[in-house]
C-alpha cells in the first residue's frame, strides 16, 4: 500500500512519519511511503496519474493547499486523504472533499492510529469491491474450501500441494495434486489480478509491494522469486495493471 505525507512543515512532517512507522509495527503492516514539504510536486504526480492509496495532508500551505489535491483527487474516485492541521477553520472544507479524517496538530498516537485502521480499511473495501466475490475452490483433507480470490495474496505449487496463501496471515494446503500446477491454476491464472511470477507461484498484484531485481516483495513483507525467463513480462503486466487501477 502506497501512502504520501506532505506538510510544508520539516517537523510536522518527520512526526507523521514517526507515528506511521509506529502504526505499521503494531499493525504488521509495511507500507511505501513518498514524503513532500512541496505540494506542487504532490499536485503534478496526480496530474500525471502517479496515485497513492493514501494521501495525508497539511490543509495550509503556501500556493496549493491540502484542499486543492483533495479536490483534484476526488476525480480518482479511489483514494483516501486524511487531513492533519494546526487550524479547524477548513474543516468543512476538508469533509467537502470527503476526507475520512480531520485530525488536529498536535495528534496523539492513539488518534492516528485509528484514522490510519479507518483508511487501511477504506482503501481494502475498495479493492474487494472492484470485482465480483469469484472464489477458488481448494480440495483439502478437511473437505472442499472455497477462498475468494481477493483473500489471496499468492498461490504456491510447495511438493505437489497447492499452498494459498491468505491476507489474514493464514494459508490453506490442499491434499496431493495429481494435475501440473498449470492445470490447477488455469482458471484463477486468467484472471486480471494475478501474475505468474515463477514456475511455482501465482500471485495477486493488488497486494504487490514493489518488484526488485528477482524478488516480487509483498505488502505482508513476504518476498516471491521472480524467475528471469518471466521477469520481463512480470514488469509489463504489473505496470498493466497498476496503470488500468488508476484510470
Amino acid at each position: 500500500m502506497k501512502i504520501v505525507i506532505c506538510d510544508d512543515y520539516m517537523e510536522d512532517l518527520i512526526k507523521v512519519e514517526r507515528l506511521l512507522e509506529k502504526y505499521g509495527k503494531t499493525a504488521g503492516s509495511e507500507f511505501t511511503v513518498e514524503k513532500y514539504t512541496d505540494a506542487s510536486q504532490v499536485y503534478h504526480k496526480i496530474l500525471r496519474k502517479e496515485l497513492a492509496d493514501i494521501y495525508i495532508l497539511d490543509m495550509i500551505m503556501p500556493k496549493i493547499t491540502g484542499i486543492d489535491i483533495g479536490s483534484l483527487l476526488e476525480e480518482s474516485g479511489k483514494c483516501v486523504v486524511i487531513y492533519i492541521t494546526s487550524s479547524d477553520e477548513f474543516a468543512l472544507e476538508a469533509y467537502g472533499v470527503h476526507a475520512v479524517r480531520y485530525l488536529l496538530k498536535p495528534v496523539s498516537e492513539a488518534v492516528f492510529c485509528e484514522a490510519m485502521d479507518y483508511a487501511v480499511s477504506y482503501v481494502r473495501m475498495n479493492r474487494n469491491m472492484s470485482s465480483p466475490d469469484i472464489r477458488y475452490p481448494v480440495k483439502t483433507r478437511e473437505g472442499l474450501v472455497s477462498v475468494s480470490y481477493s483473500d489471496i495474496v499468492y498461490i504456491e505449487n510447495s511438493a505437489r500441494a497447492l499452498e494459498v496463501h491468505l491476507t489474514d496471515g493464514r494459508s490453506v494446503r490442499s491434499i496431493f495434486i495429481r494435475k501440473s500446477f498449470d492445470e490447477e491454476i488455469k482458471e484463477i491464472a486468467e484472471d486480471d489480478s494475478f501474475v505468474r511470477v515463477h514456475k511455482s507461484f501465482l500471485v495477486n498484484m493488488n497486494y504487490i509491494k514493489s518488484l526488485i531485481q528477482g524478488l516480487c516483495c509483498m505488502e505482508d513483507g513476504r518476498s516471491i522469486p521472480v524467475s528471469k525467463t518471466r521477469a520481463a513480462d512480470v514488469k509489463r503486466e504489473y505496470l498493466n495493471f497498476v496503470t488500468e487501477q488508476y484510470r
